[in-house]
């Protein structure tokens, strides 16, 4: 031993070598899926560095170790906080080092122990320790042998039903009278959870740590009971299993002398092994057997063989419990949204409150999301990034120009040809039950004497009915619950209302010139560089040449037309590098002309001075928000209004609506009353190519008309939004955001909007807030003051009543 002073020294026990002594400060060794306790004798393999140290540290003195359990056994390398205070002293009989490198030493317990403070953290750890004493030996009462009696008897009929019991563990038992030796005995060898078996040891009253073993010993009871009739349950089934296989056999020893081939048989197991392994449940399973069964009646070579053989392949291929593994970490999940998205902040938000539920309760039933948004601003992107970040598997149709219900549910098997929807070969494909699973463009579902493709997925989509979705291929029903449905579309006008109900639509308006400047620097230019084989520093584009691509030739809501003009960049700038001409190239303004040609679009120039009957409205269309110029004019004619530039019928509606509000309004521009009494309107829409609908151009058509009846121009940057009533109120309408970001591409600077949409003024972005200036009104005469150049204050009867 080691010379070590009298205070670090605690007098214990004998051992087999005689009396021995445990130094104070002793090599402490972490154990990872075991509690040791007193008296308790067995191998551990030591394989960490920081072991091997204490164990080596150890020999070379008194052998004495601390043994102490780590709270968590997947950690590598444990701090102090994540390794239990108390353990046992123990002490190495012998030790063997492994080709491998690893250590086994054979441990026993002898003394429990409480860590009281950490001397050594460097290499191993070495740490200051206090013995737990067992208490004094008192006269037992006839509570507590009854409690040993009872804790005996279950122990051999535990053993007895485990098939381990013997005279000699009679004996063993029935040998120890101290109640504390006979809990740790027990208790070493029960099937204990590490936090279980540590309360045990860490209990001091030798009586109350015996209760508790009594307590675990008659809950293993029950369990090696059970245990017990199951294994007997599964030996009579693999005795019938067996009488079954030898008829197999004699009936195979049959067919070979009657010359049959034996690749039929051969299928036949093939097929049976596939069934067993793709662990199908219930129902599923008894139909792929009956399957079975009627294949091994048929001929090989037969129509209706092959018919069951694929049906058969498309059972034992699907995945009916095999599911992706998920890794829920919030930050790490924002962290992937941030990197490959910028902005969208609400549908973020969104996303990670789904994750943060999802991980408190796992069992949730996944949700029905649905964006909407114009084409280019990233709700594919968006789904992939969903799947990446939940490391999930995705997979992704698309449901644009679908007529067929077949296309989902799958045909029926009578048909030549027959095989599932579309949801089920997407689920085969990716070969999880639990994958993101986008349905791009909803809103073009198509229906014809076919059938309803959008009906079709109402069961597919209502997370109550999904738990068991029938394909009427399979006609068997899959658990779709666990699937993360994302569907895209452009506008929610076309989709079915009862499948919109199902779903929860989140918007993606578009993004301002700032957004696009930030996502082209971050994600478009690298990509495009990569892509064109160019190399960091060979392109660099200005701020003000980014600025000008984005304003005069692209005008769009997302960012796709943005990045082909910056491939189109990126190509000539390929081609000059392969003409082995010198860079690094600069694009600007001054020499953007050169790689894009002339611009294409001059929103600010459309109107350059404010003009008499030529009023700016709002438009939200597929691409995003537009401006939408309304034309009036007055002709010799009889009174007749005129309406050109192909409007849908709701359009028309608010053209007349426009007029019976002037032509009610005669005196308040300074008109007779028989004004329009040998005058025709004409209404015009420009772009008359394309035809125009929706419930938001009344207001326009009335300053528009208004302005022609009091010769008086519409200011130029001034755009409205509304629709009006016969007495003038101007009635809410729909996509504020989109048609904001709409009008900031066009320049203007100030938007007359409803009243009732003033709440939604919050949504938009800060720079548009800040560019543009919003005019909340609720009737026509707040309108038209400001939006004509000069206009008289309204003189009537109605507003003089509410003067006073």
């Amino acid at each position: 031993m080691a010379e070590t002073d009298k205070d670090d020294l605690i007098s214990l026990i004998d051992d087999e070598e005689g009396e021995g002594e445990i130094p104070r400060i002793l090599p402490l060794l972490p154990v990872r899926d075991v509690v040791i306790f007193t008296d308790m004798l067995l191998p551990l393999f030591v394989g960490r560095k920081r072991s091997i140290l204490a164990v080596e540290e150890s020999l070379t003195q008194d052998r004495f170790i601390l043994l102490a359990t780590q709270r968590d056994p997947v950690v590598e390398n444990p701090s102090p906080e994540e390794i239990y205070a108390v353990g046992t002293v123990g002490r190495i009989l012998r030790m063997l080092k492994l080709p491998d490198g690893r250590v086994k030493a054979l441990v026993q317990g002898i003394s429990k122990a409480r860590i009281s403070r950490y001397v050594r953290k460097k290499s191993f750890y070495r740490v200051r320790i206090e013995l737990v004493p067992e208490p004094e030996n008192e006269p037992l009462d006839i509570e507590v042998e009854a409690l040993m009696r009872n804790v005996r008897e279950q122990s051999e009929k535990i053993l007895s039903l485990r098939g381990e019991y013997s005279s000699d563990v009679s004996n063993i038992l029935d040998n120890i009278e101290e109640p504390g030796k006979l809990a740790d005995l027990v208790a070493s060898n029960l099937k204990l959870k590490i936090e279980e078996a540590q309360e045990l040891l860490e209990l001091d009253n030798p009586v109350e740590r015996l209760r508790r073993v009594n307590d675990f010993l008659h809950r293993e009871l029950e369990l090696s009971a059970m245990q017990a009739k199951i294994q007997s349950d599964v030996k009579d089934e693999i005795s019938k299993s067996q009488r079954d296989y030898f008829l197999r056999e004699q009936v195979r020893a049959i067919h070979r002398e009657l010359g049959e081939q034996d690749e039929k048989t051969q299928e036949i197991e093939d097929y049976r092994k596939r069934i067993k392994k793709a662990r199908i449940p219930g129902p599923a399973r008894e139909e792929a057997e009956k399957q079975l069964r009627r294949m091994e009646q048929m001929h090989p070579d037969s129509a209706e063989a092959s018919v069951v053989r694929n049906y058969l392949d498309w059972i034992v291929e699907m995945p009916w419990s095999k599911s992706s593994r998920e890794m829920i970490d919030i930050p790490a999940a924002k962290k992937v949204l941030d990197k490959d998205h910028y902005g969208l902040e609400k549908i973020k938000d969104r996303i990670l409150e789904y994750l943060s539920v999802r991980k408190l309760n796992p069992n949730m039933k996944g949700p029905i999301l649905c964006f909407v948004g114009p084409p280019g601003v990233g709700k594919t992107s968006l789904g992939q990034a969903i799947a990446k970040a939940i490391r999930r598997r995705f997979i992704r149709i698309s449901l644009g120009g679908i007529r067929d219900e077949a296309e989902i549910r799958g045909h029926r098997r009578t048909y030549i040809g027959a095989m599932p929807g579309r949801i089920l070969q997407g689920l085969k494909q990716c070969g999880v039950n639990n994958p993101v699973f986008m349905m791009d463009e909803i809103d073009k579902l198509g229906a014809d004497f076919r059938g309803d493709p959008s009906s079709a997925l109402l069961e597919a989509l209502d997370p109550e009915q999904n738990a068991a979705f029938s394909d009427h291929y399979l006609n068997l029903p899959f658990d779709l619950s666990n699937v993360m449905f994302i569907l895209t579309a452009n506008y929610t006008d076309t989709i079915p209302s009862a499948l919109l109900d199902r779903m929860e639509v989140i918007s993606l308006a578009g993004y301002t010139e700032e957004e696009k400047s930030h996502i082209a620097r971050r994600h478009l230019i690298p990509r495009q560089m990569k892509e064109n084989g160019l190399k960091s520093g060979q392109v660099r584009i200005s701020d003000g040449a980014l600025a000008q691509i984005i304003t005069e030739y692209t005008a769009e809501a997302g960012v796709r037309n943005l990045e082909r003009e910056i491939g189109s960049i990126c190509r000539k700038i390929a081609r000059k590098v392969a003409e082995k001409k010198k860079g690094p190239f600069q694009v600007t303004r001054a020499n953007l002309h050169t790689y894009l040609g002339i611009a294409k679009y001059q929103p600010e120039m459309d109107k350059e001075e404010s003009q008499i009957g030529l009023a700016t409205g709002l438009a939200w269309t597929q691409a995003g928000g537009e401006v939408l110029y309304v034309e009036a004019s007055l002709i010799s004619g009889k009174g007749e209004l005129i309406i050109t530039g192909q409007l849908g019928e709701i359009m028309q509606e608010s053209a007349r609506a426009a007029l019976s509000y002037v032509r009610g309004n005669l005196s308040l521009f300074g008109a007779k009353e028989n004004f329009f009494e040998n005058l025709d309107v004409h209404i015009h829409v420009p772009a008359g190519a394309i035809p125009k609908d929706g419930p938001s151009a009344g207001v326009a058509m009335a300053t528009a008309l208004a302005s022609v009846v009091c010769r008086t121009p519409v200011c130029t940057d001034v755009a409205m939004t509304g629709e009006i009533s016969l007495r003038g109120r101007v009635l809410p309408i729909g996509g504020l955001k989109e048609k904001s970001l709409g009008a900031l591409r066009a320049g203007i600077r100030t938007i007359l909007l409803p009243d009732k949409n003033r709440k939604e003024l919050v949504e938009l972005p800060k720079n548009v807030r800040r560019k543009i200036r919003f005019v909340p009104v609720r009737h026509m005469d707040e309108v038209l003051p400001a939006a004509l150049e000069s206009f008289p204050p309204r003189k009537s009867k109605r507003r003089k009543k509410t003067g006073k």
